[in-house]
């Protein structure tokens, strides 16, 4: 790593019910399924490759526990930041793209103009600009605070894919073209000249269980 950098492990939390369905979950607390928990696990096991310094995760419980498991193999334990909780789905929250858009044609046209204006919020939620925002704060800070570490920092969709556009220098707009399936490891070495390592691995989970090769 280069002088004041921090590489953050970013790791997207094991599944819950909703992820199968692909519904929008902000905000919602909910619990990981089987599959996440064994996930988890897998997680953990695979981390134990990798120097952990921290472990940092959102403060919702799928991300919680998911962390919790990381930590404990590692000897360490979880950090909370509220910069790292999902985006404000607001009135979208629970429902799927299509459940949405099917209501009504200025449904459509709504959920159609937050994808192409990261400025513009979800109904009663927060933009893509705003959540950007914060997590790009903590990356600045860990990399402040934390330069030559590695820290895992367990999160969500939303999150880790606004850090990736950030790193790439690319517009939030790009974030509808990487998918990142539950329990996946994306890195970022953060500092003032961010290096993208890696991105969307479950190689962990076994290469053949991920959801876009069973299309």
């Amino acid at each position: 790593m280069q002088p004041q950098t921090v590489r953050l492990v970013l790791v997207r939390h094991g599944e819950v019910d909703a992820n199968r369905s692909y519904q929008y979950l902000g905000r919602r607390d909910d619990e990981l399924n089987e599959n996440g928990l064994g996930q988890a696990d897998s997680l953990a096991v695979a981390l134990t490759d990798v120097r952990v310094d921290a472990v940092l995760s959102s403060p919702l419980q799928r991300a919680r526990e998911t962390a919790r498991r990381l930590a404990e193999t590692a000897g360490l334990v979880v950090s909370t930041d509220d910069r790292l909780i999902e985006l404000d789905f607001g009135s979208w929250e629970g429902r799927s793209r299509f459940e949405v858009i099917k209501t009504s044609p200025n449904d459509l046209a709504e959920v159609e103009g937050w994808e192409a204006d990261p400025s513009r919020s979800t109904p009663g939620g927060e933009s893509l600009l705003e959540l950007q925002g914060r997590v790009v704060d903590l990356a600045d800070e860990l990399a402040r605070e934390r330069a030559g570490t590695t820290v895992v920092v367990v999160s969500h969709m939303g999150p880790i894919k606004a850090l990736l556009c950030s790193a790439l220098g690319v517009p939030l707009t790009s974030s509808g073209r990487i998918f990142l399936d539950p329990a996946t490891i994306s890195a970022i070495d953060w500092g003032p000249h961010p290096v993208v390592r890696l991105v969307n691995s479950h190689v962990h989970l076994g290469f053949g269980n991920a959801r876009w090769l069973r299309r």
